[in-house]
């Protein structure tokens, strides 16, 4: 059996190989999970993608689960509680963003139905399928990741810049941006082919 092909990013480390092959670029329409990796992507700004990966066991403990109505109750109490855990990046700004963004959750749930609802219409409602033959043409934001971090933002969002939010999107699978050669491109690719 031949070894298989993956994104030069994903070859550094086994966590990152994992986390390749089975969650990046896939789809994810649960509201849930879509809270967790909004965190997690405004934690990660000015820092490693495996920081996060290796802190994101703690993270969802310390965030009860990334249960947006139990982390918009957060107050100054649990918020001092989290800037002493060793588990997770200890950065008040990105902390207090965190229960803002929560808040900020919910009120577009409120309001479109899902989370889901609101953030895949960015790409009518499906992913975006690139066809890069190397990182290097991937690039850190498009039109689409500008829209969502200006709306966004406009809702009170912190820690929702554009690249983040570009950086958001690959992971939740509103675009694939893995490259053609790699088996996961063709695996979330509606043909299969280049």
């Amino acid at each position: 059996m031949e070894p298989l092909t993956r994104c030069a990013w994903a070859e550094r480390s086994p966590l990152e190989q994992a986390y390749h092959d089975l969650e990046w670029g896939t789809p994810v329409h649960d509201d849930c999970l879509l809270f967790e990796f909004l965190i997690l992507e405004g934690a990660q700004a000015g820092l490693s993608w495996t920081t996060i990966l290796r802190k994101r066991d703690a993270y969802r403990t310390a965030f009860d689960g990334f249960d947006p109505e139990r982390v918009a109750r957060y107050d100054e109490t649990k918020i001092g509680e989290l800037l002493t855990n060793p588990g997770i990046v200890r950065n008040r700004l990105k902390i207090v963003a965190a229960v803002n963004n929560a808040k900020r959750f919910l009120e577009i749930k409120e309001q479109f139905g899902s989370f889901d609802a609101y953030l895949w219409r960015f790409v009518d409602g499906r992913p975006r399928q690139n066809t890069w033959r190397s990182m290097a043409e991937v690039p850190a934001r498009t039109a689409e990741s500008d829209a969502l971090s200006k709306d966004l933002e406009k809702r009170g969002f912190r820690f929702v810049g554009s690249v983040i939010c570009y950086a958001y999107m690959q992971a939740i699978g509103m675009v694939n941006d893995h490259t053609v050669d790699c088996f996961r491109w063709r695996q979330l690719h509606p043909t299969g082919s280049p």
